[in-house]
């Protein structure tokens, strides 16, 4: 397979970092994240809150960590979380918002924000989701998933 020039070493090195990562490295840029100490059971209370209070529904409720551990076996991996959850919800209005401004915004609906506590570091929790790129619709809706994350984090 040809590949323009320079693409092949820029993948190699993309894979050879990737390798070397340690497994409790910090999430990539474009991951907005914040740090909490309070248990992950009201973490993940408070971050539902945080969007049912606005008037939003959580449309599912993703179990990771659970999915994860269930599978290492079956896959040789190790157990990462003692808990990793999302939930993904839309919003009506701000999602009607951003596809107006741009209609190849429903890339990035539904909106998901995940909170975990790592085997490695226990009573740590945190919570984030993935940042949109910025642009028109796409600020609102990263404004609106930091407040939810760190009303999260700061009890509501």
């Amino acid at each position: 397979m040809l590949m323009p020039k320079g693409v092949g070493a820029a993948l190699l090195a993309l894979g050879l970092a990737g390798a070397v990562m340690s497994p409790d490295a910090q999430a990539q840029d474009g991951v907005h994240t914040v740090t909490t100490d309070t248990a992950f059971t009201q973490v993940i209370a408070d971050l539902e809150d945080a969007i049912v209070n606005r008037g939003y529904v959580v449309d599912y409720h993703g179990h990771i960590g659970d999915m994860l551990e269930r599978t290492a076996a079956d896959v040789g991996g190790r157990k990462l979380y003692r808990n990793a959850e999302f939930l993904q919800f839309c919003s009506a209005v701000v999602s009607r918002n951003a596809m107006e401004a741009d209609i190849a915004n429903i890339a990035f609906c539904p909106y998901i924000v995940f909170a975990y506590e790592a085997e490695t570091k226990p009573g740590e929790v945190v919570i984030g989701f993935r940042e949109l790129p910025t642009g028109p619709g796409r600020d609102e809706v990263n404004t609106l998933l930091t407040e939810i994350v760190d009303q999260a984090a700061n009890g509501l």
